[in-house]
């Protein structure tokens, strides 16, 4: 999957699935390896990858006392507003709108070339990469790899400069974040994510074999847009199947449908989870999601029916909501959705070789 970075050019209206399809297509090659978003996975402590998920953009942004100057200020004004606050760079903003950035590299061309009286919107850079304030973190370690900015303006859904994002301001949150997961992990009692109704069941669960435990439920959290990720609870899930032992020709059906709804929730709502539940008679999966819901729910379930924007179909995901496949291979199938409040499907699975053993 190329990488396109998100570009606002200067003096153009654009519309929001403009800015998101990235206006000027330029490819840049990713940059990958341990520890990285763009990596395999291989390597990955678990907790930083859903921190990675969960956190967005405007959750590690400053979004107050933004220092900016307006589009006639001086270059020198805004050289001694860089120096004053030790930053390498200020938006041009009036009212809300962003209309361009000075860098530092702007104030060491304009005192060599002689014109740093001279106002900022005659010397400052207009076509700018941006952040969206929703963008998942992942995403913006994604432009920090491929860029040598060290901060980036954010806009929201109307295009309003609402905070800036610079490494520190990464670093500090992400730190901060696990800190705080990994005192909850080491202080939570018996294993992460499993039910311990009573001690007598607990040891009783020990002393059997270890799969039906560990695979009993399991939890995913889905982040919109995050196509980085896309996919990775589906390939979770037919692991689980393969290391319980189950058929390859069911396996094949349960990740269909979970790869379908993990999609789904990605490009179609605002996020959510998809939750495996796995006993010795049937696997269950189920897409939970925040909105902002399905109007026409038989519409819905059509094949190729999507409300996919052009940036996620320009990276060749949207082409169908997938509904219609995930209730073609499920035994059984059931949607409920509610506008704004979300939408959950739920797909039932039969596992008879594992019924048959069990008796």
């Amino acid at each position: 999957m190329e990488y396109r970075p998100t570009i606002l050019t200067g003096g153009e209206k654009l519309s929001d699935d403009q800015i998101m399809a990235a206006h000027e297509r330029k490819h840049v090659k990713r940059v990958s390896g341990p520890g990285l978003p763009g990596s395999d996975g291989q390597g990955e402590p678990l907790v930083i990858m859903e921190l990675l998920q969960r956190l967005r953009v405007k959750d590690v942004m400053r979004d107050h006392d933004i220092i900016s100057v307006v589009r006639t200020d001086t270059m020198h004004f805004a050289q001694n507003l860089m120096k004053r606050n030790h930053i390498s760079g200020v938006p041009v903003v009036e009212g809300k709108r962003l209309f361009g950035i000075v860098s530092i590299n702007d104030i060491i061309l304009a005192l060599e070339g002689g014109w740093i009286g001279e106002q900022c919107q005659k010397h400052m850079a207009t076509n700018l990469v941006v952040l969206e304030e929703d963008m998942p973190l992942a995403f913006a370690l994604k432009y920090f790899e491929n860029y040598i900015f060290g901060r980036f303006p954010v806009l929201n859904k109307e295009r309003d400069l609402v905070g800036i994002v610079s490494q520190r301001d990464v670093t500090r949150v992400l730190m901060r974040e696990l800190t705080n997961e990994l005192a909850r992990l080491e202080g939570a009692p018996g294993t992460p994510g499993a039910e311990q109704p009573g001690a007598a069941q607990g040891q009783e669960a020990s002393k059997s074999e270890p799969v039906l435990p560990y695979y009993s439920m399991r939890q995913f959290v889905v982040v919109r847009n995050d196509l980085t990720n896309a996919g990775k609870a589906a390939n979770a899930i037919k692991k689980m199947l393969g290391d319980a032992g189950v058929e390859k020709k069911i396996i094949r059906r349960i990740a269909v449908a979970a790869y379908e709804l993990e999609i789904n929730i990605c490009i179609h709502s605002l996020g959510g989870s998809i939750t495996f539940i796995l006993d010795s008679h049937k696997a269950t999966v189920i897409a939970k999601d925040k909105g902002p819901g399905i109007k026409d729910v038989e519409w819905a379930l059509r094949d190729g029916t999507s409300t996919a924007n052009d940036w996620i179909r320009s990276m060749g995901f949207g082409a169908g909501m997938g509904l219609s496949n995930s209730k073609r291979v499920a035994d059984v199938f059931d949607i409920k959705s509610t506008v704004p409040t979300g939408t959950t499907v739920l797909c039932e699975f039969n596992l008879p070789e594992r019924a048959a053993a069990a008796k």
